[in-house]
């Protein structure tokens, strides 16, 4: 490292470091440039604090955070043979042997212990290997937070507090010498568990029942429950120290036993190495390319129809946000899929910028004008749109159904599913399939077992929440979803897939193009009033047949059924009779069948006949007899209606009510405008105004590019020599009792110290009103910008802002 002494502190380690070391810390940690640290003293306090370490800690892979759990449990500080000692266990001096196993610690040891030092986690020489305070607290066993070693405290930790009587005791009991003082009773009985030899002998005499009470405790939980009265085999194990008290109830394995039981060993498995993935199915990657083809086809067309059938306005928000379970169910009716997967189709539009709300006082979800540009687009630019929004969107849909924190069902398109972890865990997953040969199908177990060694579960004293069990989740959302989206077909990795991930979007739609089905330009029509189509339509075709008849069967081939409703709705959409036997003649590949010819004649001789207007509503007709009619049947009863004059009749609903009672009653009548012009109703005419994706949460601060980290080195380096420079003070001496003023950097050091030492500090302080006090206080805690201490000048504990302190010194640099 360039240094003539070792490191006294993690700010003289990081000093010694060169700008490349600097800057890989910095990349490593970004959190640590939320703002640009002032100086190298400023950086390594930052780097201690309880949330950048916590968030550094849950970024290791398993054996690199074994690495540091066996520096929380060794001494501190701890030569690398110690270290090495915990990982592979006792007298196992060298690889030859060790096995195969100590043989993989010993060569991933000094890769683990490279990144716990890159990210400023351990610091100091091989022989004087220290882990960072916070991290050893976090990482360190105690009652409330067992250590994730399943180790307990050391003798002189467990021992604290007891009695000099008993501490004899034990000693007589284990066959000790007795001592003349406390210090060195826990001495003599540590170098005992410590000893091989003794310790061997000691527990040769121990009852067998004993020694099964030391097996159910040696891997841990190291605490365990005894009553008033215990039984023998406890009460041999209390009396020579190999149980001691933690409270009336509850006793614990001392450390140093512990080690000695495990053969020296911190954990029960050390896993130097990360699990391979499984294949579980060699697969012709022609056949793997072909399905995830089909299934991309599908994908597009799932989404498109989803779209479609919002046109006219989607279904209403909820005012907690997100769709209900009805709608949701209607929605997966109407695609013929699971609720699930509906509510994935539902997310990746949303997710792509093509659907969003309208803004409207009745909100509503409707297609956005995204979504006409995507149309347009070829098939497979379709999908490269929906698969890159899939891979960066944050939004889970796996989610829903679940509950949030308090309690609250997550509802599709709500505002509770974001997870920063999901498009990481996706790639992963991804990179993970794309390592394996063409063609190979992984076994999910040993890809979420390889997520898991990844990033590995961690106790509560280290991370609160379920993120590890979170992204196990959404990696088997992963592998289902991507077989959905067409992103794996068969189970396996596609070739356009892996262009998309390697070669962008461009490459993977030129992949994708050969395996999707030319679209046609015909149907057959048949006499029971359907069409078939034998493959997917062009585009202008599949329009106006979606309008012109409803789809009845999907798969294959669509069939469609031509029904007086649909033929209406294309005379309402400005078509004639005309035009729609033209269209027809044209499209198909067999004849128009007479009955279906009848129908469009029928509906068209009809159409229009009756007029709706706004009066709040009325009805005209130039046939009195038709008019007679609708008054005579019982169905208009609903509708309110009463004659103005023999061709006309006024209603006291809206048209649109009117218009759908008198459908419903076999009539077929149209819309008019304020002039009398019928009015004409097109699909797709609901749209959102321009919106733009929902933006992915981040998962913590960016990574910094190279620039910003190269600006950040070097004012960090200007800001440490500013800051270690000597200067002469030739200013007037402070008058007496004022505080000497401190730079913010040397605040924030002093303030840090104090709170690990315990000690109490002077500090000068201007609160919000600008008013200026001395205080002495005993910090606590320095997190987030404040102090918490507790403050003799007002017998209380209070809170601090960093800021408002102007000066700090020792409680015996108090100026007189």
């Amino acid at each position: 490292m360039g240094m003539t002494t070792p490191p006294r502190t993690l700010a003289e380690a990081l000093r010694a470091r060169d700008d490349e070391s600097l800057a890989g810390l910095l990349r490593a940690r970004p959190d640590l440039l939320s703002p640009v640290p002032g100086d190298i003293t400023q950086l390594a306090t930052r780097a201690g604090t309880r949330a950048s370490v916590v968030r550094a800690l849950e970024h290791l892979d398993r054996f690199a955070l074994q690495t540091a759990e066996a520096l929380a449990v060794a001494p501190d500080p701890a030569p690398y043979d110690i270290l090495l000692g915990l990982l592979t266990g006792d007298g196992q001096d060298d690889g030859e042997h060790r096995g195969d196993a100590g043989a993989a610690i010993v060569a991933a040891l000094p890769g683990a212990l490279g990144t716990l030092r890159e990210q400023a986690l351990v610091w100091g020489e091989n022989d004087r290997l220290r882990l960072v305070r916070t991290a050893r607290e976090l990482l360190s066993p105690s009652p409330q937070h067992p250590s994730p070693t399943g180790l307990g405290p050391t003798v002189a930790e467990a021992t604290a507090g007891m009695s000099p009587g008993r501490l004899q005791e034990i000693l007589h009991a284990a066959g000790l010498p007795a001592t003349h003082d406390p210090v060195s009773a826990v001495s003599a009985l540590t170098a005992l568990f410590t000893d091989r030899s003794r310790m061997g002998e000691l527990l040769d005499t121990a009852p067998v029942e004993a020694l099964s009470v030391l097996d159910r405790l040696v891997w841990g939980p190291p605490y365990g429950e005894v009553t008033p009265n215990p039984t023998p085999p406890v009460k041999w194990l209390r009396d020579r120290g190999l149980l001691l008290p933690v409270s009336t109830r509850t006793v614990v394995l001392p450390r140093e036993a512990a080690l000695h039981l495990r053969a020296g060993r911190a954990h029960r498995v050390p896993e130097p190495q990360p699990p391979a993935v499984v294949a579980v199915a060699e697969r012709d990657p022609q056949a793997v390319d072909s399905a995830a083809g089909g299934q991309a086809f599908l994908a597009v067309s799932t989404v498109e129809e989803l779209l479609k059938s919002w046109n006219g306005g989607g279904p209403a928000i909820l005012r907690a946000g997100g769709l209900s379970v009805r709608e949701l169910r209607k929605t997966a009716a109407a695609l013929d899929v699971p609720e699930p997967i509906a509510a994935f189709w539902i997310e990746l539009a949303y997710a792509a910028g093509l659907l969003a709300s309208d803004g409207e006082a009745d909100e509503r979800y409707a297609p956005t004008p995204a979504y006409d540009d995507w149309t347009e687009l070829s098939a497979q630019d379709r999908w490269v749109e929906l698969a890159s929004a899939w891979l960066a969107a944050t939004r889970t849909s796996g989610l829903v159904g679940g509950q949030d924190a308090k309690g609250r069902a997550l509802s599709t398109l709500g505002p509770e599913l974001d997870r920063s972890a999901a498009p990481e865990v996706r790639h992963r997953v991804l990179a993970l399939l794309a390592a394996l040969p063409p063609g190979t199908a992984p076994d999910p177990e040993s890809v979420l077992a390889r997520l898991r060694w990844e990033r590995p579960l961690r106790g509560a004293s280290v991370s609160a929440g379920d993120t590890t069990d979170l992204r196990s989740r959404i990696a088997l959302w992963t592998l289902n979803e991507s077989e959905l989206l067409g992103i794996t077909g068969r189970g396996a990795l596609a070739s356009q897939t892996r262009a998309l991930l390697s070669d962008g979007p461009a490459e993977a739609a030129a992949r994708l193009a050969p395996l999707l089905p030319e679209p046609l330009d015909h149907v057959l029509l048949q006499a029971d009033l359907t069409a078939v189509a034998p493959g997917p339509l062009e585009r202008p075709l599949a329009d106006m047949l979606g309008v012109l008849a409803d789809i009845e069967s999907k798969g294959g081939a669509t069939v469609y059924r031509f029904t007086p409703g649909s033929v209406r709705r294309a005379l309402d959409a400005g078509q004639s009779a005309a035009d729609l036997h033209a269209f027809l003649a044209v499209h198909s590949r067999t004849p128009v069948p007479q009955p279906l010819s009848y129908l469009i004649d029928d509906v068209a001789r009809r159409h229009g006949h009756l007029r709706i207007g706004a009066a709040s509503s009325y009805v005209r007709c130039d046939d009195e007899a038709v008019l007679n009619e609708i008054l005579a049947d019982k169905r208009s009863a609903t509708l309110r209606l009463r004659r103005l004059a023999p061709t006309a009749l006024a209603a006291q609903i809206d048209p649109a009510s009117l218009l759908d009672g008198l459908r419903d009653m076999g009539y077929a009548p149209a819309a008019e405008s304020a002039e009398g012009d019928v009015l004409i109703t097109r699909a797709g005419a609901v749209r959102t105004p321009p919106r733009t994706a929902p933006v992915p949460v981040p998962e913590g601060p960016p990574v910094p590019d190279p620039t910003l980290l190269g600006a950040a080195v070097r004012a960090i380096r200007a800001g440490d020599t500013a800051a270690t420079v000597v200067h002469k003070d030739t200013g007037p001496a402070s008058p007496a009792g004022a505080l000497p003023r401190t730079t913010s950097a040397e605040t924030l050091v002093t303030v840090q110290a104090a709170a690990m030492t315990g000690s109490a500090i002077w500090i000068g302080y201007v609160n919000a009103e600008g008013a200026a006090s001395q205080r002495v206080i005993a910090p606590v805690r320095v997190e987030g910008g404040y102090v918490t201490a507790y403050d003799h000048t007002a017998d209380e504990v209070r809170t601090y802002p960093l800021h408002r302190i102007t000066g700090v010194a020792e409680l015996a640099d108090e100026p007189s």
